[in-house]
């Protein structure tokens, strides 16, 4: 599987199976991918399976290919990849990541996701892109109206459902601030809070000022309508409340435990801490993409993908050509 480089490497690095393996074939690891494929950078895109926006009809807000499905917009990236012949796409899962005794360098375990066989390589860089998982809340409708009828992302899907009646999801601070940004896009805006919402005065005040009722009954399920749509909220009191979606900001957790079991700093927020070469704690252990701090959006990722396939390529030639 491995695949020759035109540079001239020192015997020690040139033993390696790849330069950079990439776990995660999103936009993030798409993007540097092609990045490091334009550097004729020995690559393997370990490809672990269906992307977090899979249940999403579409990819909007991406320039050039607004709106286009998730499937193909991973195709599409594909496809572009195939000229580069030092880039590999492989269904792989990655289990067990291990610095070399040397210093230098990785040894990724895994399996080959198509076959179930064994895999094994080395690396003298890794890139995590395997972004996170949303939480939702234990609730008949909100699995199975995730993408459509329930929402997590105005600036990916708030304009689909633009001055239709909107319900946010949430309890305290998180609720209050996303209720108030999702009235830019509709005038009708009620926050349900499943229970006490432990909202302040002044919290309510302000929510007040801007036409958003507050329903803190509790909820017992939604309703969808066709093509996952949502069509009511069903509460336990007997009430139903008809709206068009549900946005909440649901917790999120790594889709991925390599970086914590290599020892990388995991911040609060459960994000992996990156300096500003993409590098983490872990000395050549890179991250991109949603499994980083930041705004979590399809054209973002490919971003931090592209600019993390650069600064890997610099990172490289500094240990290629020392001073």
């Amino acid at each position: 599987m491995t695949a020759s480089s035109p540079a001239r490497l020192p015997a020690a690095l040139a033993q390696f199976d790849y330069d950079v393996l990439i776990v995660g074939a999103g936009p993030a690891g798409l993007a540097a991918a092609l990045t490091l494929g334009r550097c004729c950078r020995r690559v393997l895109l370990a490809d672990g399976g269906p992307p977090r926006n899979e249940c999403s009809p579409g990819v909007h807000g991406f320039l050039s290919r607004d709106g286009i499905k998730p499937v193909e917009l991973l195709h599409l990236s594909l496809e572009q990849l195939k000229p580069y012949a030092t880039v590999t796409h492989a269904c792989l899962s990655i289990d067990q990541l291990k610095p070399l005794p040397t210093g230098r360098g990785f040894e990724a375990r895994g399996r080959r996701t198509d076959t179930d066989a064994a895999f094994r390589c080395t690396a003298r860089r890794v890139l995590l892109c395997t972004g996170v998982a949303d939480v939702l809340p234990p609730l008949p409708g909100f699995r199975e109206l995730w993408g459509v009828g329930v929402l997590h992302c105005p600036y990916c899907h708030g304009y689909e459902v633009r001055q239709q009646p909107l319900a946010v999801y949430g309890q305290g601070k998180q609720v209050t601030g996303l209720a108030l940004l999702i009235s830019r896009w509709s005038r009708d805006v009620i926050v349900v809070t499943d229970g006490p919402g432990n909202l302040s005065e002044h919290a309510r005040r302000r929510l007040h000022r801007q036409g958003i009722r507050v329903y803190e009954d509790k909820i017992s399920r939604l309703v969808g309508g066709p093509g996952r749509s949502l069509r009511c909220l069903q509460f336990e009191n007997g009430e139903e409340l008809e709206r068009a979606a549900l946005f909440l900001h649901a917790p999120q957790h790594q889709r991925s435990p390599l970086a914590a079991e290599l020892g990388a700093r995991i911040m609060s927020s459960g994000a992996v801490w990156v300096d500003k070469n993409a590098q983490t704690s872990v000395r050549g252990l890179f991250a991109a993409g949603d499994t980083t701090p930041g705004q979590q959006q399809a054209l973002v990722a490919a971003a931090e993908g592209n600019k993390a396939g650069m600064c890997l390529n610099e990172n490289l030639t500094r240990e290629e050509c020392p001073r």
